[in-house]
C-alpha cells in the first residue's frame, strides 16, 4: 500500500512547515488528489490517521478535494474530462487522448493553531 508512504511523506511536509514558522500543532490539512494519481483517498484518510499518531498532526481534521481527469484529444483538438486512462474521447470517439491533469497530490493548505 504505497498510501502510508506517501502519508509519511505528507506528515514530513507538515513538521517541516511547523519548524519553519516554530509553530506545534496542525489543525487542518487539505489535500488536491487527482483521479488519475492511483491514489485512493479512503486508504489516504486510514493511512493518515495512523501516520500522523503521536505527531503535531494527530488530532488534524484530514480534508481531501477530488480533482477529475482531463486529457488533450488529438483527434479533435479538444480538452475533455475523462474518468480513467483508455477512455475513448467523449466527444469523437478517438483513443488519440493524451492526459492533461489529475495526476497529482498536493499538500493544498495546512492551518495551523
Amino acid at each position: 500500500m504505497h498510501e502510508m508512504a506517501l502519508c509519511q511523506s505528507i506528515i514530513e511536509i507538515i513538521e517541516d512547515e511547523a519548524r519553519r514558522r516554530s509553530l506545534s500543532q496542525v489543525r487542518s490539512v487539505c489535500l488536491e488528489i487527482g483521479t488519475l494519481s492511483h491514489v485512493a483517498p479512503e486508504a489516504i484518510k486510514f493511512c493518515f490517521a495512523v501516520v500522523a499518531a503521536r505527531t503535531i498532526a494527530e488530532n488534524a481534521a484530514l480534508k481531501i478535494v477530488e480533482l477529475p481527469g482531463g486529457a488533450w484529444c488529438t483527434s479533435c483538438s479538444k480538452s475533455v474530462e475523462i474518468l480513467r486512462r483508455g477512455e475513448r474521447c467523449p466527444c469523437c470517439g478517438s483513443y488519440q487522448l493524451q492526459v492533461t491533469t489529475g495526476e497529482q497530490m498536493r499538500v493544498k493548505e495546512l492551518e495551523f493553531d
